[in-house]
């Protein structure tokens, strides 16, 4: 008999003395109710989520690279969609938020491989475990989806499909479940709402790595070519944009307050961050462009990542313009004094912003500074334990991602031919072209 049945034939008096006879029956047996309002929501984050890699992503990188490659990065965010989609059914999600027993606290357990025990019924939370499935996986597609950004132009793409499933596999998937799903830095105490450590700092180590292992394009610093489509670029933040409201919104997993005030500083920290970004551009280089302010919201959305389920709208004003600030020198920084092509700033933006609204979510999800308090920890030592879990995401997933470039180069190689890199990706790797111009 459902709870509710059992209420209507009880009266309101009897209940309540049963409710405080034995509360905690009572309670986890409405906990496991599925709520509706919770699930459509969640459902449409999952689709905004899968929105952001295809095709918001792939049309943003795509439109950053030339002409002549476009094509291929278009074709690595979406077989990296695929291929993360099948490996997390596989295995992915049952070692990122399965029970690992003994292990739990480095590594999940295989005891929902390929759903394995989850069926139509079956609840995470108020969920139905299968959608909690779906929004995870995308979050999974869209961070090594993310790493393209390093490599474009100049790798093979059998290299990319090894490293997706060797990295998804490594590195993603421990380190989610060491903060989501019950591992070690969650335990800690560590505060990442929505991905500021799991997706940003995991993407910006290895777009680094991979960067300096596959050396830089043709030309680099000071001879490569501009983007050939800035139309593009700004389509494909506009959609990025839109679906981070599912990114950081759905992360509250419920139709609730969270929710909302989870959306409302995604948004303002985003604006912000763009309109710091243009100001300095305009500034310094007498134009803003419009691959500067999108480039500025991109960095503003990464780096109240974290920290949107926990801060207030001041608190988001400030981390606009702090992203801005320190993404923008970031990106410098890495081309121009340690000359690292990341060619399109994957650790400049999403690495840097990651990790810095990693560290100020402790401070400015205070309530002393406009937050909404939820750390049981003091300021400072709610820091101590961000640093913490930010030097140990970029320390493993820098180790791990370093060996995993290694064998690809002793397995495929990482780097194509010059011939091919001068002509182009599209043509010489996958036989199509972008344009054709008569």
């Amino acid at each position: 008999m459902s709870l509710g049945a059992f209420k209507r034939l009880l009266p309101a008096t009897l209940f309540g003395v049963l409710c405080l006879i034995a509360p905690e029956a009572f309670a986890q047996t409405a906990a496991a109710k599925l709520d509706g309002a919770n699930t459509a929501w969640i459902l449409t984050s999952t689709a905004l989520v899968l929105l952001m890699t295809l095709p918001g992503l792939a049309l943003f990188y795509g439109g950053l690279v030339r002409a002549q490659n476009v094509l291929s990065v278009l074709m690595h965010c979406f077989a990296i969609a695929c291929i993360v989609s099948v490996l997390w059914l596989v295995a992915g999600y049952s070692l990122a938020f399965g029970d690992g027993g003994s292990v739990n606290k480095w590594i999940g357990g295989l005891s929902k491989a390929f759903l394995g025990g989850v069926g139509t019924g079956a609840l995470s939370g108020t969920l139905p475990e299968t959608v909690f499935f779906m929004f995870q996986m995308t979050f999974a597609i869209i961070t090594p989806a993310l790493v393209v950004g390093a490599y474009v132009e100049r790798i093979k793409f059998g290299a990319v499909v090894l490293f997706t499933v060797l990295w998804l596999m490594l590195v993603y998937v421990p380190v989610a479940h060491w903060v989501w799903g019950g591992g070690w830095l969650g335990a800690m105490g560590v505060q990442d709402f929505a991905g500021g450590l799991v997706v940003h700092v995991t993407c910006g180590t290895a777009a680094f790595i991979v960067a300096r292992e596959l050396g830089p394009r043709r030309g680099f610093p000071r001879e490569v070519q501009p983007p050939h489509a800035p139309g593009l670029v700004m389509m494909g933040a506009a959609m990025l944009w839109v679906g981070w409201y599912g990114f950081n919104g759905g992360s509250a997993l419920a139709a609730d307050g969270a929710a909302g005030m989870a959306i409302t500083v995604t948004h303002i920290s985003a604006a912000t961050a763009a309109v710091t970004w243009m100001t300095i551009e305009w500034t310094r280089h007498g134009k803003p462009t419009l691959v500067g302010i999108t480039t500025g919201a991109i960095a503003g959305l990464a780096t109240i990542t974290p920290a949107s389920g926990f801060v207030g709208p001041v608190g988001a004003i400030v981390f606009g313009i702090v992203a801005a600030l320190i993404c923008y020198g970031a990106v410098g920084l890495v081309k121009f004094k340690l000359k690292v092509d990341d060619s399109l700033d994957v650790l400049a933006v999403h690495g840097v912003g990651g990790a810095t609204g990693t560290l100020l979510t402790a401070v400015f999800g205070a309530t002393a500074f406009g937050g909404l308090g939820l750390s049981k920890l003091s300021i400072a030592g709610q820091l101590g334990v961000q640093a913490i879990g930010v030097v140990a995401v970029l320390g493993f997933t820098a180790v791990v991602t370093l060996i995993i470039c290694k064998v690809i180069k002793a397995v495929c190689g990482l780097r194509v031919e010059d011939e091919v890199e001068i002509e182009g990706l599209d043509i010489r790797s996958h036989g199509e072209r972008a344009y054709l111009i008569r």
